[in-house]
């Protein structure tokens, strides 16, 4: 069985209905992601974690069709386009992330997205880095 690991600790979990873990602060009730502890809205310094929505809709996107720079970039030597955007959570926040579908004439401003799992990248020992990423509900990842 291949060992799973998120590319970065307290961003998702890693449930078979991932959520994101944002951050709601006790004094205003502003949600941010990632998980703060601070408020940027009102400076607060107590804030406490809130599960986001796994859904939302599609605000805007664009693709990386070229490898990035590397550093920073550190994933893997065969590039493949993708698309990146902003996905609405209904009442919380605006999310940037990567997009499952790389096509952009198959995404469009208000689609419906669902947030799922996908590999970033395999290290030396065969463990998958997992990251989030949204995919249009229709494609039901």
């Amino acid at each position: 069985m291949t060992t799973r690991k998120p590319v970065a600790e307290g961003l998702f979990t890693t449930d078979a209905e991932p959520r994101l873990i944002g951050s709601e602060c006790t004094a205003c009730g502003e949600v941010a992601f990632p998980a703060a502890e601070l408020c940027l809205r009102c400076g607060g310094d107590v804030s406490k974690e809130r599960l986001l929505s796994d859904r939302g809709t599609l605000w805007t996107f664009t693709t990386q069709n070229f490898r990035p720079p590397s550093p920073p970039y550190d994933g893997p030597d065969s590039f493949e386009p993708y698309s990146v955007g902003y996905v609405e959570l209904p009442g919380e926040l605006l999310v940037e992330a990567r997009l499952t579908e790389p096509d952009p004439a198959k995404l469009a401003i208000g689609q419906e997205m669902r947030l799922t799992l996908v590999p970033y990248r395999v290290e030396d020992d065969g463990t998958d880095v997992m990251t989030f990423a949204f995919a249009p509900v229709e494609e039901e990842v």
